[in-house]
């Protein structure tokens, strides 16, 4: 039947930056590997609450808050400050997208939602075995 999807069906979401260089390693990779995706850009796109909730919910707030990065570094001290849970965490990501340890990948496979942050090729290895 037309827009079924077979159980085994894969459909990848990848959300960054295009300048990322993880992200260019990250779409890199999914095309090598032959596997189609869509891309949102978190820079013309912002950042989708609900999928932001769900990442949240799925990985938590430490995993996907990027303190290494230069948008953190350049926040003000108060502003890092003010993160010290998942509410301040989440008002800070909707505010500064690029404090997103990027990239965040949404693997939907046979009615299985999985998130995975960052690049991590045996992750996703694993992943796509699973197809």
């Amino acid at each position: 039947m037309p827009g079924m999807q077979k159980p085994h069906d894969t459909h990848i979401t990848i959300y960054g930056i295009p300048a990322c260089t993880s992200v260019k390693k990250a779409r890199a990779w999914l095309d090598e590997h032959g596997l189609t995706y869509e891309f949102h850009d978190f820079k013309k796109q912002g950042v989708p609450p609900e999928r932001l909730d769900a990442w949240l919910h799925a990985v938590g707030w430490e995993k996907l808050l990027n303190r290494q990065g230069t948008t953190w570094r350049k926040l003000e001290p108060a502003a890092q400050a003010a993160v010290h849970d998942a509410a301040g965490a989440r008002e800070l990501m909707l505010a500064h997208p690029s404090v997103i340890k990027r990239p965040v990948l949404e693997w939907q496979q046979g009615g299985a939602m999985h998130i995975s942050v960052g690049f991590v090729p045996e992750v996703w290895q694993a992943r796509r075995a699973q197809a």
